[in-house]
């Protein structure tokens, strides 16, 4: 009887644990609105960095980002051209959470963010 009973107290716990576990991440869409496609794309955070090898005409890219320090986001890529473009995006910080939408152009990259 001993032994059934701390299995319920381990089971209720690691329930628990697991429902009061909340993961703090911005969720990032990469949109290519040009008509052409979109190379070596990279998307630099605090403390971490993704990137895109290619984006096609249209298409969209997601990806999760969990930010540990403050910082603005950096965006940088290639237009079809293979000319380099440059900008900064919004500043995140330590456990915001929501999203970030990228859209880009053959000459600029834009940002919307909708954190917390």
């Amino acid at each position: 009887m001993r032994h059934t009973g701390f299995v319920v107290l381990l089971v209720s716990v690691c329930v628990l644990v697991t429902a009061c576990t909340h993961s703090h991440v911005i969720n990032v869409t990469v949109t290519n609105t040009s008509p052409d496609k979109i190379s070596t794309i990279v998307i630099d955070y605090p403390e971490a960095t993704f990137g895109i090898n290619t984006l096609e005409s249209g298409k969209n890219f997601q990806y999760k980002i969990k930010p540990t320090a403050t910082g603005p986001l950096k965006i940088a890529f290639l237009n079809a051209q293979g000319i380099k473009h440059a900008s900064t995006g919004p500043v995140v910080h330590t456990n915001d959470e929501g999203s970030i939408q990228i859209k880009l152009t053959q000459e600029a990259a834009t940002a919307e963010a909708s954190i917390r």
